[in-house]
This record gives C-alpha cells, structure tokens and sequence, in this order.
C-alpha cells in the first residue's frame, strides 16, 4: 500500500514528541481524539482540558497543538483510506513513531475504526439537512424608458442544520433570475425523479 503519511518536517517534530509521551496518558488522548474525530464543528478538548493537558504532558501550547493536530491527521487518514491495522502500525513505524505508540494507534483504530469510518462518510455524504424552505418574490421596476419591463426575482431561504446539532439551524438565501430559477427547477424535478421515481 502507498504510504498515507508524509514524513513532513512537522510530523517528524510531532512524532518526537508522541515518543516522550507515557503509554497510558497517550492512549486516554487517543481514545479521545477518535472519539471525537467525526464531529468537524466540535473542539476536542476545551481551553481547560488543553491547559491541564499541557502541564500533564510536559508540552507548551504551541507543541501540544501540534501532537493534537497530527494525531487527528493520522487518523483521518486512515479513515480516509479505510486503512487495516496492521497496515497503519507499519506506516506509522515508518515514519519513526516507537513500536509501543504504533500498536496504541492500531488497537485504537481496530476498537472503532469501522465505526468512525461509518460517521464519517454520512458526515460526508449528508453534512447539513434542510429544515425548512421560504421564498418571496422581489419585482424590480422598470425605468421609464423601458416602462413595460420588469424584472422578477425570487429569493429562497433555506434553513440548513448540521448532523451534528440538533438546534442550530443555519439560514442561506439563494436569489434566482426568472430563468435561473426555471433551470434550477429543472434540475431539482431531475434529482427527485432519479431518487423517487414512483412519487
């Protein structure tokens, strides 16, 4: 398999770091991170974890930072590729992480692996849902010269929530010219057609 990590000058700084790191401290951030892994919008530790983080670690903020982010990396590469264990142990070794932080990653990554995978690609697949649909029509007037002529406008708004909110409902307006909007009914007519056929 072609390698999903980089040696960059970065990753061989974060490495070095995750190498000083106890087992069993690194394994909690581990378990944590993955946890946390398919919730884009979300931190995954408060200012107070990272602070109480870093004197645990013996990391100042801007190399915790840097552990933190390459750990999540890893991982999303791996999901990414939809990596196996074993495969991911060896490319991490590769990039000269210590066999003991590799297999943590690996039993990490066999423990939920598939099952971030899974909320990932619906994370993917369907990032927002849509709440509700409003519309209004704007007539522009015509200028004297031309007094017959008007122009029609029509505004969507959209009510969009994330997965992963339950309350946050994001509102996007869409203004569409008349003919706009006719060939974006066209094409959602198309998409219902090919996904619901028998409505």
């Amino acid at each position: 398999m072609a390698a999903i990590i980089t040696e960059t000058q970065s990753i061989k700084e974060a490495v070095t770091f995750i190498n000083t790191i106890e087992l069993n401290k690194f394994s909690r951030l581990l378990s944590r991170i993955v946890q946390k892994l398919h919730l884009k919008e979300e931190r995954t530790f408060s200012e107070e974890e990272e602070q109480k983080l870093q004197s645990a670690l013996s990391l100042d903020k801007q190399d915790l930072s840097l552990v933190l982010d390459t750990t999540a990396f890893i991982l999303e590469q791996a999901v990414y590729h939809n990596v196996k264990p074993a495969s991911l142990k060896q490319q991490l070794e590769k990039i000269h992480l210590s066999p003991e932080k590799a297999e943590a990653f690996c039993q990490a990554w066999t423990a939920v692996g598939p099952d971030v995978v899974e909320k990932v690609r619906q994370r993917i697949f369907a990032p927002k849902k849509l709440e509700h649909v409003g519309w209004q029509l704007n007539l522009q007037m015509a200028k004297s010269t031309q007094a017959k002529l008007k122009d029609p406008h029509a505004v969507l708004e959209l009510g969009v929530r994330n997965e992963d909110s339950e309350t946050v409902v994001e509102k996007v307006f869409v203004e569409f010219s008349h003919q706009e909007l006719l060939q974006f009914y066209k094409q959602v007519s198309a998409v219902r057609w090919f996904c619901f056929p028998h409505d």
